[in-house]
């Protein structure tokens, strides 16, 4: 069994990231890509194609986990994560093989290699770039139910003109990842500005 590794929602300033595992089926499954040169539409006729016919699982990383370790380290969590989910879907057989995008590798018992642009080189990563990508928008479109304002249902809780001009209005949300610079810069902001009343108060 090869598996196909890649995450979506590294950049973020809110939400988790996540990362997809895929065991792609025997005859493959037609049209795959990177997720990003897909439409929307596109991507969501080929994950019900892969979730129908091929071996898939997700694994995140929280907010709280991202601040506590690092983006990084929170993205291979969130891959062994799903790596250990699929296999655990398998009856426990682990992959001969995982391919997995980028230049790092979580560390982890199995053979893997890091594949630079792997999502529109190995279909397997393709279909897990696919899988990830629609998984974590679902995720913060329903997220911008629960805290409307910041446009997540079209900036995926990427730093855009929008987002940040709602960060410097609203405040962060327990979505934000206070470790990110813009988020950070705004959390001091606001402490400033509540030690200057509370000294105008004095």
């Amino acid at each position: 069994m090869i598996i196909g590794v890649d995450e979506a929602g590294r950049g973020p300033l809110a939400g988790p990231v996540v990362a997809a595992a895929v065991a792609l089926c025997a005859d493959g499954i037609a049209g795959l890509d990177d997720s990003k040169k897909l439409s929307a539409a596109k991507r969501a006729t080929l994950e019900a194609q892969i979730k129908a016919r091929c071996h898939w699982a997700v694994g995140e990383a929280s907010v709280e986990e991202i601040d506590a370790i690092n983006i990084l380290q929170a993205t291979m969590l969130a891959m062994a994560r799903a790596v250990d989910a699929l296999c655990r879907q398998n009856g426990g057989i682990e992959p001969g093989r995982v391919l997995v995008d980028g230049n790092r590798l979580p560390e982890w018992r199995y053979r893997a290699e890091a594949v630079i642009g792997g999502d529109a080189i190995h279909p397997c990563i393709s279909a897990a770039s696919i899988i990830a990508k629609e998984h974590r928008d679902r995720l913060m479109r329903e997220a911008d139910r629960q805290y409307p304002g910041y446009g997540w249902s079209s900036n995926m809780g990427y730093g855009s003109a929008a987002h940040l001009d709602a960060l410097d209005r609203l405040g962060p949300t327990d979505l934000h990842r206070r470790s990110f610079a813009p988020v950070t810069r705004r959390l001091q902001r606001s402490n400033d500005e509540e030690n200057q009343l509370n000294v105008i108060k004095l």
